[in-house]
C-alpha cells in the first residue's frame, strides 16, 4: 500500500494519505510525553510495540463484537486503518484507584474499585483535556447521546476483555484510555491500545509495566514494555 503525504503529526504517532480515500496509514514512533508534552523524551522500541501491540489486541476486540479501525499491519510501525472522525472524547475505564483519580479523591493506589468507572475528557491539548460528562458531551455538540451510549456499551465490553486477557498474562488492568470515531455513520474502536494507554500492573510484585515508568522517572522503561510486549506472545 502506498504512503503518499503526511496528513497529520501528534505526540505519539504520524498519520498519512494512502491512494485510497477511506483508509490511511499510521505511523507509530518512539517518541514519549507526558503531563499533557510538558515532559518529552524517547523510550526506544515503543513505536513498534505499541503498534503490533494495538494491532493484536484490536483483532481480539473485534472477535468480540467491538468494531475498530484497524486493517491491515504493514511492518512493525506501520498498520493501513480506516479513516475516521474521531470523536472529541477521551474515554477512561478504570478498575484500580491510580494516577488522578487516587490523587482527587484522596487515595491510596492499588485499591481494587468495587465497579468499574467510566469517565470523559474533552479532547483539547491547549485545554488539558479537562474532565467532563454525558451532560457536557451533549451541551457542546461533541456527540449525540447515541453516540455517547455506544461509546460507553464499547468500552465496558473492551474492559471485560482486556481484563480477563491480561489475567492471563499475570497482569492487572488498573485503567486505560480509548478514543472513537465516526465511520460510515457508525462508532468504532480507533487509536491503540498499548502500555503508553493503559496502566498495567504485575499481578504478583505489582511493578508498573506502562508510561508510568517514563512518568515517575522510575527507570527501565523500555525492559517494561519489553515484558509486556514478550507475554503477549506475538510471532
Amino acid at each position: 500500500m502506498e504512503k503518499l503525504e503526511q496528513l497529520y503529526e501528534g505526540k505519539a504517532k504520524k498519520v498519512f494519505k494512502t491512494a485510497e480515500p477511506d483508509v490511511l496509514i499510521v505511523s507509530y514512533k518512539d517518541d514519549a510525553t507526558a503531563f499533557n508534552g510538558e515532559k518529552k523524551g524517547t523510550i526506544v522500541g515503543k513505536g513498534a510495540i505499541n503498534n503490533r501491540m494495538t494491532n493484536h489486541l484490536f483483532k481480539l476486540l473485534e472477535k468480540k463484537g467491538v468494531p475498530t479501525h484497524f486493517i491491515e499491519e504493514l511492518n512493525d510501525r506501520e498498520t493501513a486503518v480506516k479513516a475516521v472522525e474521531i470523536v472529541p472524547l477521551e474515554v477512561i475505564v478504570r478498575n484500580y484507584s491510580a494516577g488522578s483519580f487516587a490523587k482527587k479523591l484522596g487515595m491510596e493506589e492499588g485499591i481494587k474499585l468495587k465497579t468499574p468507572t467510566l469517565e470523559f475528557s474533552y479532547k483539547d491539548d491547549d485545554l488539558g483535556d479537562p474532565f467532563i460528562n454525558g451532560y457536557y458531551a451533549l451541551a457542546l455538540d461533541l456527540a449525540t447521546q447515541e453516540e455517547i451510549d455506544k461509546i460507553a456499551s464499547y468500552a465496558f465490553k473492551v474492559n471485560e476483555t482486556l481484563i480477563n486477557y491480561f489475567d492471563n498474562l499475570g497482569i492487572d488492568l488498573i485503567d486505560f484510555k480509548i478514543e472513537f470515531g465516526r465511520y460510515k455513520k457508525d462508532i468504532i474502536l480507533a487509536d491503540e491500545i498499548s502500555p503508553d494507554t493503559c496502566r498495567l500492573w504485575d499481578k504478583n510484585t505489582h511493578e508498573k509495566l506502562d508510561k508510568d515508568r517514563f512518568r515517575r522517572d522510575l527507570g527501565g522503561v523500555e525492559d517494561a514494555y519489553a515484558e509486556v510486549f514478550r507475554r503477549l506472545g506475538i510471532n
